[in-house]
């Protein structure tokens, strides 16, 4: 601790800032180091490294739960029923979802959910935009002229989830259900997203979530009744290291894990991979990201100049006919090929050997 005496010229010379100060016995040690730099303080104001790493340990357990409804509210809401309920005719919830944002987490979702509409037209498929006040699937479906009713407007009972729903005008088979543009994520609660699932999971047979990134309400509760979770992320240190914490949330947290059933299995999407750069070790490689998250790989998406393209034309590069050649186009059937347990070799994911005009002309 500083003694209460130091010398007045002592102290303007640490800190030219510092106010004039009158030396009394009445300064007390505390007040001068209110006064000093930072530099002067004492160590014991600052947190040790494994205090810090304690602290960051604790960040997903201290994460608040998703909200609850009021007991007034859930007396006429579905549930869903107990997972792995042999006994049970639901479809399946699988959730999309990323640490970072930017990934390619919706243009993803969108390629995935009309990937099995095409390949699987006896089955029925549902997605659903949880990107609370801001939206972008339908825009990614070319569905943004045809919104009425969103998410929010039948958990508060505005609608029916039929009347909400909007059915896609290529494959009858496929259906969205549209965000929020004029409510935030504390609208979503427990008992009213699962009432939705629980509807849509009836007549469904893939429901798919289009969760927000992060681990804001949107994002735990579309994880929190998830089945399958697909990890979206980048080729980057940063995007892995906030798929890898959405990895433990998604175990930790999720409805399966509370009632102690079988582990939402997870699996690992890598989108806008370049192989030449991977290998001139100017971004992660393929071993390098499974190292770091662990999980399966389901598939790899190359970038693609063809995807944004896609996106502003409302169509999803998996299904676009001017696109059949791209790349991007191939890697996402085969993600959904993997997906639905056919056995598919990975493409796309080595650097193509440079012409001969490349090597003399660089």
């Amino acid at each position: 601790m500083l003694s209460s005496k130091l010398p007045l010229l002592a102290l303007r010379s640490a800190s030219s800032s510092a106010p004039r100060l009158s030396l009394t016995a009445s300064r007390s040690a505390q007040h001068l180091l209110n006064v000093l730099p930072n530099s002067y303080a004492p160590r014991s104001n600052f947190a040790t490294a494994k205090q810090r790493k304690k602290k960051s340990q604790t960040t997903i357990a201290n994460t608040p739960p998703p909200a609850l409804a009021s007991k007034d509210a859930t007396s006429n809401l579905k549930k869903l029923p107990i997972p792995d309920d042999p006994n049970a005719n639901v479809g399946r919830i699988v959730a999309v979802t990323s640490g970072k944002g930017g990934v390619g987490k919706t243009t993803s979702a969108a390629s995935f959910a009309m990937g099995i509409a095409a390949k699987k037209p006896s089955k029925t498929v549902c997605v659903i935009d949880f990107d609370i006040g801001l939206r972008n699937l339908d825009i990614h479906l070319g569905a943004e002229r045809r919104v009425v009713f969103d998410f929010i407007n039948v958990i508060n009972n505005d609608c029916t989830v039929s009347q909400a729903l909007i059915k896609d005008k290529r494959f009858e088979n496929l259906s969205m259900l549209a965000a929020s543009q004029t409510k935030d994520k504390d609208s979503l609660t427990v008992e009213g997203v699962e009432h939705v699932l629980a509807s849509l999971a009836e007549t469904f047979d893939y429901v798919i979530l289009d969760s927000p990134a992060g681990i804001e309400s949107g994002a735990r509760h579309a994880m929190y009744f998830a089945d399958d979770a697909i990890i979206v992320t980048n080729p980057e240190l940063s995007s892995c290291r906030d798929a890898d914490k959405m990895i433990g949330f998604i175990s930790a947290r999720s409805r399966r894990a509370e009632m102690d059933k079988t582990a939402v299995t997870q699996t690992l999407l890598i989108t806008r991979y370049d192989p030449e750069r991977a290998e001139k070790n100017e971004s992660l490689s393929i071993s390098d990201i499974q190292d770091l998250l662990g999980l399966d790989l389901v598939g790899v998406i190359p970038e693609s100049k063809a995807i944004l393209t896609c996106t502003n034309l409302g169509t999803p590069v998996i299904s676009s006919s001017t696109h059949a050649d791209d790349p991007a186009n191939g890697a996402y059937s085969d993600m959904v090929d993997r997906f639905l347990g056919e056995s598919k070799e990975m493409r796309f994911v080595t650097a193509e050997p440079a012409s001969f005009f490349k090597r003399i002309f660089g």
